[in-house]
This record gives structure tokens, C-alpha cells and sequence, in this order.
């Protein structure tokens, strides 16, 4: 998928799919049936035991498009994108991170927490941008910032849910992704997947149709 062709994809599904977990194998089956409940857009983040080889595995299915999270080096980067991957999250704005992606075709998303560090990965050439962490002026936040820099794609990560997020998206954010909310360590830990894909169907509700 091109970058061009994800961005799409985000733009229509306005969330993601966000596991960070100590197990591999609950990892595959908790994204498993996030994926049951409609997502198609998700992220591994490379604390995951075998993230690489849950890359490679979730990228060679057709409903879904892959990405790495907490990509931190350029060496990190590449094997993200060796295994699959088609975006690149990082918690922080790293050039080299960034140019890595654009190197090799994939999306950026850099983490974000203030105007100047915003605008700095979008002339970085970040295609998006993650709030991390959520801003106390929450969505008016995102509304204030967006007023003088429209061009902006901002995707708040932290904080967010399915009672939230149309408050995100209506300030203008471009998505939403979903961490603790959609997998939260208890439900997980209780291999209770059936939850998890309830929690999925909700946001995407949410986010999809707004209501």
C-alpha cells in the first residue's frame, strides 16, 4: 500500500489499533479480535516479545495494513519495514526516523506535544502527526493549534475512547488511535477476547459514523 493509499484508508476508518503487551501470543490474539471487530489499521509497538514476526504475520493479510510503534532508531525502522510495515510511530520527532520512512515509502508519525514540535515533523516531512502525550486542553487543544496551521494531520493517542473521540475528531483531529481503551492490561491478561472485539465495534462506531 502506498503512503498515499493509507493516508486514505486513515482518513475513512479515523482509528487505529494500538497493542502494547508482554506476551506474543496474547498479542496476536488480542489484535486478532480487535481486527474481528473492524479494525484495519494497527500497530504492534516494538516492546512486543516477536514484534517482527507479528508484523510479518498480520502484513500478509488483505483487511488489515500494519505498522510499527516506538520505532526510536533508524536501525529499528528498517526492520519494522523489512517485516511489513507501513507506517512508523515514534513517541518523539526524530529526522532520522522520519527520513527512514520517507526512504523507504512508508508513513511517519512522529510524536508530538507542542505547536513548534508539531510543525517541526511536518516540515520534517511526517504525513502525520501523534499527540503524545494528550494536551490538558484536550480537543480544544487541537482546535486552538489548527487555527493558524490547518495543514496540519494530527492523530491523539493518549486518552482516548469510544465516548471521546468524536469530541477529537469534530476539533479536527485526522484520526484517533486507541491504546488502554480498546485493550486495557486486565481484559487482556484475562484472554477475554470476545471484549476486546466489542470494544473495537464501539469505537469504530463512534469514529466512522459519529455516533
Amino acid at each position: 500500500m502506498t503512503p498515499e493509499a493509507l493516508l486514505s484508508l486513515i482518513a475513512t476508518e479515523r482509528a487505529s489499533a494500538i497493542l502494547r503487551t508482554d506476551d506474543e501470543d496474547r498479542a496476536r490474539r488480542a489484535m486478532d479480535a480487535a481486527v474481528r471487530g473492524g479494525m484495519r489499521v494497527v500497530e504492534f509497538t516494538l516492546t512486543v516479545p516477536g514484534v517482527f514476526d507479528l508484523i510479518a504475520e498480520f502484513s500478509e493479510r488483505d483487511d488489515v495494513v500494519v505498522g510499527a510503534g516506538t520505532v526510536l532508531t533508524p536501525g529499528q525502522a528498517n526492520d519494522a519495514v523489512d517485516a511489513g510495515a507501513r507506517f512508523l510511530v515514534s513517541p518523539v520527532v526524530d529526522e532520522a526516523v522520519i527520513d527512514v520512512a520517507r526512504t523507504r515509502g512508508v508513513v511517519a508519525m512522529p510524536g508530538v506535544h507542542t505547536p513548534t514540535e508539531l510543525l517541526r515533523a511536518h516540515r520534517a516531512g511526517a504525513q502525520l502527526q501523534k499527540l503524545f502525550p494528550a494536551p490538558a486542553g484536550g480537543p480544544a487543544w487541537v482546535r486552538s493549534v489548527l487555527g493558524p496551521m490547518p495543514f496540519l494531520n494530527i492523530v491523539p493517542t493518549n486518552g482516548t475512547s469510544a465516548e471521546n473521540a468524536r469530541a477529537w475528531l469534530d476539533a479536527g483531529a485526522y484520526a484517533c488511535g486507541f491504546v488502554a481503551s480498546l485493550f486495557p492490561r486486565e481484559v487482556v491478561e484475562a484472554e477475554a477476547w470476545d471484549e476486546i472485539e466489542a470494544r473495537a465495534r464501539a469505537i469504530l462506531s463512534a469514529t466512522r459514523t459519529g455516533e
